[in-house]
């Protein structure tokens, strides 16, 4: 069963916290939260005070922040303050990723990194061992409802075995143009947490496209 994680960029903020409470009354276990800064990434999107509505809509479900921003550091601990259990930054925006895991995991939270389409895997080598999770972008990141990039399939089993190959629990997470009709094939490379966007958002029923997700 994968873990799915809807992402709140294809919810409507005009009732996010009704947005938010749906999907995890219809199923899903985290929330996906995409902060963006407009630097890393062309969009501007959102920050700590709608983290923290979200986090009081969610309840017990997990609050997953990807922080496609540069200088991550600097607002780790305004994040986690404002309710994120899981904080996964991008390697290409940490000059020294691993102080910034050790970073995060001293805050209590989930540590995550991760990889841009073209950033190859090997970037991990030194940090893996310390991860809760990576995170494999299957669109480039900064706008939502893209179509995925085929390439990142192999990347995605790639990773999974070195996790294998160390006995180490840690989850990949894909983030990009995931829809029920192809989110077998993510789960099959080796994804265990599906980010969706307008795939559960835009959904007819979305109770049925979260159950789908899961049991792909």
């Amino acid at each position: 069963m994968a873990i799915v994680a809807p992402s709140i960029l294809s919810a409507d903020f005009g009732r996010l916290h009704d947005d938010v409470v749906d999907v995890v009354s219809k199923g899903a276990e985290w929330v996906h939260v995409d902060v963006m800064d407009g630097r890393f990434v062309p969009n501007i999107t959102i920050g700590p005070v709608v983290t923290k509505a979200v986090k009081a809509a969610a309840g017990d479900a997990v609050v997953d922040v990807h922080l496609m921003i540069v200088e991550p550091d600097k607002y780790l601990g305004d994040f986690r303050d404002a309710g994120a259990d899981v904080l996964t930054v991008h390697a290409e925006a940490c000059p020294h990723l691993h102080r910034t895991v050790q970073h995060i995991k001293s805050l209590g939270a989930m540590a995550g990194v991760a990889l841009n389409p073209h950033t190859p895997e090997s970037v991990l080598d030194y940090v893996l061992d310390e991860l809760d999770m990576v995170l494999v972008m299957s669109v480039n990141p900064g706008f939502g409802g893209q179509s995925l990039i085929e390439g990142v399939f192999p990347k995605i089993e790639r990773i999974k075995a070195n996790i294998v190959k160390r006995g180490l629990k840690t989850l990949i997470e894909v983030d990009g143009g995931v829809k029920t009709h192809n989110a077998h094939r993510f789960t099959s490379a080796g994804a265990d947490v599906l980010v969706s966007g307008s795939g559960v958002y835009k959904a007819a029923d979305r109770a049925a496209a979260i159950a789908a997700l899961k049991a792909s």
